[in-house]
């Protein structure tokens, strides 16, 4: 990125998700995070700071996760991606919403579900 030009909410969610799953973690909440903020994951506890920590722990499980936006959409101050994330053998179909202000994420809603290996729907997941 050169230097002055401003990143859109839709660049800075992407960034953000592609530095968790490459393990830089600390860096994508550092840049851009408000730590005041709140996430819906249902699995860890309020605050940021613990689902920083879960994906932290994620990263250590999975190290060699592959992640792949299929779609990033985004509208006022929200981004909704849609994405594929490979665990080894396991499939998800992941879909992230992220709430911005000033630049910043403030809110995070996160959703997925396994994808069977064999599949009903021949349109698939994506």
């Amino acid at each position: 990125m050169h230097k002055g030009i401003k990143m859109n909410l839709k660049d800075i969610a992407v960034k953000f998700l592609r530095l968790v799953v490459e393990g830089k973690i600390d860096e994508a909440y550092e840049k851009y995070v408000d730590m005041n903020g709140k996430h819906h994951n249902i699995y860890f506890s309020a605050g940021f700071s613990n689902l920083k920590d879960a994906m932290k722990e994620n990263h250590k499980q999975f190290p060699n996760k592959v992640f792949e936006i299929k779609k990033a959409i985004a509208e006022e101050n929200m981004v909704a991606t849609h994405a594929l994330i490979t665990l080894g053998e396991k499939r998800l179909a992941v879909v992230h919403f992220l709430r911005f202000e000033n630049g910043k994420i403030v809110e995070m809603w996160d959703v997925g579900q396994e994808i069977p290996k064999e599949l009903p729907n021949k349109d698939g997941a994506f």
